[in-house]
């Protein structure tokens, strides 16, 4: 399931800066979550496991089944909407997997990713939104209840985590310039690929062409390359943001959904 993946000088430096010892490995098969069987696969090349663990009460009633796996004690490594590359702390070194599914992607990209989640794995933040929110959790949902169904607010609150990540990864790699100059061409590449889709963003959200789960994925991943969010996203690209996290975000969802109505 599971072998090691070679990484070029420049992804070698960032790992040996952020993320000292984690594993970086390629997968066999593709994966939103990874199956119970093959994550204990990671016992053959990891040291130790750690599974997180969150309490019944951070959710509400209505919180997908994959959410509240989340929270069990069971070792649950990846989720929907990490895209092609995803990563663990819950194991001993913590582990960087990247999917199949990149498999014909330009190589700067794919490095990229994986660069993000080893810069990533090197911050003291939660894996996974739910420790982010905690049990403001249940506050973002009741904000949102009208407007989405729990699969939508479990959506907005990846992309709101997402773009709380960005703020805190964002100024290493706009430093990159110098020290890892194909990297950082990536990551700007990224962002400049996400402005046609931007431009109108806020226009489709308005006449009901784009769902606001989707319009925030989008809006939230702008956030990360440094491109300015649309409205109503553009407090999200705040220091407040950064400083207050899910206390924010949940204000910020409050007054949104309530000028909406």
């Amino acid at each position: 399931m599971f072998s090691d993946r070679d990484l070029p000088p420049e992804l070698a430096a960032v790992r040996d800066e952020h993320a000292p010892g984690a594993v970086v490995l390629d997968c066999a098969r593709d994966f939103e979550t990874l199956p119970a069987a093959q994550a204990e696969d990671l016992a053959l090349v990891t040291d130790a496991f750690d599974p997180r663990s969150y309490p019944e009460a951070w959710l509400p009633a209505d919180a997908p089944e994959l959410l509240r796996r989340y929270a069990s004690d069971e070792l649950t490594v990846g989720a929907p909407g990490d895209g092609g590359v995803a990563w663990t702390r819950q194991t001993e070194p913590p582990v960087v997997l990247v999917k199949p599914r990149l498999e014909g992607s330009p190589d700067a990209f794919v490095d990229f990713l994986v660069a993000e989640a080893l810069v990533q794995v090197g911050l003291d933040r939660p894996e996974h939104f739910l420790g982010f929110f905690g049990e403001r959790y249940r506050d973002l949902a009741a904000a949102a209840e009208d407007r989405l169904d729990p699969t939508g607010t479990y959506q907005l609150a990846a992309a709101l985590y997402d773009a709380y990540l960005g703020l805190h990864t964002r100024e290493t790699f706009a430093g990159w310039a110098d020290d890892h100059p194909d990297l950082f061409d990536a990551w700007v590449d990224a962002g400049e690929r996400l402005e046609p889709r931007l431009a109108d963003l806020s226009a489709e959200l308005a006449r009901g062409e784009t769902g606001f789960g989707d319009a925030a994925e989008l809006a939230c991943a702008a956030v990360k390359h440094g491109t300015e969010p649309p409205t109503p996203f553009g407090a999200l690209d705040t220091d407040a943001y950064r400083e207050y996290g899910a206390d924010y975000a949940v204000q910020w969802a409050e007054k949104t959904f309530d000028r909406l109505d």
